[in-house]
């Protein structure tokens, strides 16, 4: 570090190009960390990559529910599009300041592209997308959403098309292409390049690009106890339940994939190459808002030209695609086997708590997480919040580090039969104020982490050695996540779930309402240390203990 920091030494070099990057570039981070951590990224995108949100369950429960929801649903997103590109557009605010509304124009019509070294991201022009693509069976269709004269089509005049749809995707397609979306980007970036060869696969596959999004009409998944719905929902939304399931029924490339199952799961999973939490949160409140109100009572508007029906994609499978899509298959049903989820709701309180006690509800939660991780694995790990930077132009997430030596220090006094309660709860207070300063710092633009990827990039793009602190032990032990942690303000009764960043990690999503906690944690069978339903035990013990000290020592707050 020495040697990095000496005056006109490489620090100060790369720094000098950082704030040239800076100068002629609209934000000098996003690109790089959509490049670096997505599209550079080989592992597939279901569990490792892409997130899943799960709605409310509705109330129907065959395929005639199934149909009607699906076209209000359909309704709902094409009402927020149309807010988004109206002339006043989407305004948000958060402290005061408004938040960039930049990923909504990226939403619609747009895919990523695999490849063998690295995918990309296709943006299609919005005005050129007319229609969506329904998944049903295995099959793909083209679904026009729009009259003649650019008016959106009613939730009937949907209706209508969904039913002559499901008339004509009744049996099962023998050849699950849309497995191949979830292999490993390498495999899948290969097998890409050979169906694209055949003029009726590539027609296909650029429809399924250039769609609005991506509407998934799942069969009904194996039954579970109520008390097992939030967990196997939660791994059916993230991967599909495997290859004898519906994970055939999905393009996981696409930005918006929407799932709407015939036993009334429903839930969205989405690309985040393109799109981050908070934004796609925005999005569906508005869209369980407009699914909330009554049935659509407008009659149908008489197209200016007959609707044309939907129509389906077809493939062709030379030998080698089928082998493609059996390995595909094959390593899918390795991964589906390995996720250890768990989604559970905590009762006894809610975000409220620790605000009447002047701490801010993530901050709190964060030393909860780790004081339970402490008390299960004996140990303090890296452990990683993302937030969302939509405060500035064009900005995207970045990451806290939440192993502070005050929340080390807390955790160490917290079963200490020594310490007095009020030391445990003075310790309490300065590791929630460490948290909140990390976060804060970040909030304001000023990332370790990002700075520290910045410098990296400076360095590969132009040509100069890598520090060697990046080669350090301590940087790869601190760089080694095992909890991957975010909390999301979600509408009423939403999970969102995704994979563990490490083979031997978890991860854990708040999503924490006035009164209740919602937490999805993850991890992986094939590491015997890690138990996704053990930490959720110990995270709710955490919760409870942290609550009973607060109110023994400030009872009167």
């Amino acid at each position: 570090m020495e040697k990095f920091l000496r005056p006109r030494g490489q620090g100060e070099e790369l720094q000098r190009q950082l704030y040239k990057r800076a100068e002629r570039t609209d934000n000098w981070l996003t690109d790089w960390r959509q490049e670096s951590i997505y599209l550079e990224n080989h592992l597939p995108l279901p569990v490792h990559s892409s997130p899943a949100v799960i709605l409310p369950q509705r109330e129907y429960k065959d395929w005639r529910g199934q149909l009607r929801f699906a076209s209000k649903l359909i309704c709902g997103v094409l009402d927020f599009k149309a807010k988004v590109e109206s002339p006043g557009g989407l305004e948000e605010f958060w402290r005061g300041q408004r938040l960039c509304p930049d990923q909504y124009y990226k939403f619609f019509g747009s895919s990523r592209e695999p490849g063998t070294k690295r995918d990309r991201v296709l943006l299609h022009p919005r005005s050129k997308s007319h229609y969506v693509t329904v998944c049903k069976n295995y099959q793909f269709f083209e679904l026009d959403v729009y009259n003649s004269d650019g008016s959106p089509l009613t939730e009937d005049q949907i209706h209508q098309q969904m039913l002559f749809l499901r008339a004509h995707s009744k049996k099962t397609d023998k050849e699950p292409v849309g497995v191949l979306t979830t292999d490993h980007r390498t495999s899948w970036g290969r097998a890409y390049n050979l169906l694209i060869r055949d003029r009726l696969n590539r027609e296909s596959v650029r429809s399924i690009q250039r769609s609005l999004f991506t509407v998934c009409l799942d069969a009904t998944a194996l039954k579970f106890s109520e008390d097992l719905y939030s967990s196997r929902t939660a791994a059916q939304m993230l991967h599909g339940g495997g290859s004898h399931a519906n994970s055939g029924n999905r393009w996981f490339d696409k930005t918006l994939q929407f799932v709407v199952g015939e036993d009334g799961t429903c839930g969205l999973i989405y690309d985040q190459a393109t799109a981050d939490a908070s934004a796609v949160l925005t999005m569906l409140r508005h869209v369980l808002d407009y699914c909330s109100e009554g049935p659509d009572l407008l009659p149908p508007r008489t197209p200016l030209t007959r609707l044309a029906p939907p129509r389906k994609l077809y493939f062709n499978f030379p030998a080698e695609i089928k082998q493609h899509i059996e390995d595909a298959k094959q390593n899918l049903d390795i991964l589906v086997n390995d996720l250890d989820i768990c989604c559970f709701s905590f009762p006894d309180f809610g975000k409220k708590f620790p605000q009447q006690h002047n701490m801010r509800p993530g901050a709190f939660l964060q030393l909860c997480l780790v004081l339970a991780y402490y008390r299960l694995h004996g140990s303090m790990c890296a452990t990683i919040e993302v937030v969302s930077l939509r405060r500035y132009h064009r900005g995207r997430s970045d990451v806290v580090r939440c192993s502070s030596p005050e929340a080390l220090e807390f955790i160490q006094a917290a079963d200490d039969p020594n310490k007095l309660a009020e030391e445990k709860f003075f310790l309490l207070v300065r590791a929630v104020e460490s948290q909140e300063a990390a976060t804060e710092q970040v909030l304001q633009g000023q990332s370790v982490d990002g700075a520290l990827l910045a410098l990296k990039m400076l360095c590969i793009t132009s040509g100069m050695a890598l520090p060697s602190f990046f080669m350090d032990a301590s940087y790869a032990v601190s760089s080694h996540s095992k909890l991957f942690t975010g909390q999301v303000s979600s509408p009423v009764d939403c999970v969102m779930c995704y994979g563990p960043l490490v083979p031997d990690g978890y991860s854990v999503c708040f999503a924490p309402s006035q009164d209740r906690i919602t937490v999805c944690v993850s991890a992986f069978d094939c590491c015997e240390e890690t138990d996704a339903q053990r930490l959720s035990d110990s995270l709710q013990e955490a919760l409870r203990d942290v609550h009973a000290l607060i109110l023994k020592c400030r009872p009167e707050e």
